[in-house]
């Protein structure tokens, strides 16, 4: 992918994002007693994504994650892990990952490096991304609407979550299906009109 360098362009063609809480969703897995992976989810997060498909250096993202949401399918392990002495949920109900920078690898791919704070201990995080798509979406209001999925690894040990290291492992997994729609504050981010004969209704 040809990277446009700053100096490159007068204007600035990065797009401002705003992340779907309804389609965006974290998932994590972690070992249970080492019988099972115990995998959660957490849907309702919210936050911004900066983004020009063509410079993925200059994007910037920040994410809060309504950790008080958490669901492992059962009320009473929710309960658990929403309590002090693991994710205190009460005192940290949410975390929130910001970049510092993101490190293109191709046109569909990029590392995004940030501080990721959670139970109000924040550690660099990198992500592992991929743009599924950036487009008009299909049903209406017809936005522009961009799509990834992220990846990656973290210790709770590393956020000070240590309880119960006899049954829950301390390696986390993590996978972020996200979806945002373009926030109408860029200019630039106009996409290619369709045909008189296939136009959609202007949002």
């Amino acid at each position: 992918m040809a990277m446009l360098p700053l100096a490159a362009s007068a204007r600035d063609t990065r797009a401002e994002y705003r992340l779907d809480p309804v389609h965006t969703r974290v998932m994590f897995a972690i070992s249970h007693a080492a019988f099972s992976n115990a995998i959660g989810t957490v849907s309702g997060s919210t936050g911004t994504l900066v983004f020009d498909p063509d410079d993925w250096a200059r994007a910037r993202v920040d994410v809060r994650v309504p950790v008080a949401r958490i669901d492992l399918g059962d009320a009473d392990w929710n309960k658990a892990t929403l309590a002090k002495s693991l994710l205190d949920a009460e005192g940290h109900p949410e975390a929130r990952f910001v970049s510092t920078r993101v490190e293109p690898v191709d046109a569909m791919h990029a590392r995004v490096v940030g501080d990721l704070s959670l139970r109000g201990v924040t550690r660099e995080v990198v992500l592992d991304v991929t743009l599924n798509a950036i487009k008009r979406h299909p049903m209406p209001p017809f936005r522009r609407t961009v799509g990834f999925s992220a990846s990656t690894k973290i210790s709770r040990a590393d956020f000070g979550i240590t309880a119960w290291k006899s049954v829950i492992g301390d390696e986390v997994e993590l996978r972020i299906e996200a979806e945002a729609t373009y926030d109408g504050k860029a200019d630039d981010d106009v996409a290619t009109p369709p045909s008189p004969s296939t136009q959609e209704p202007t949002p």
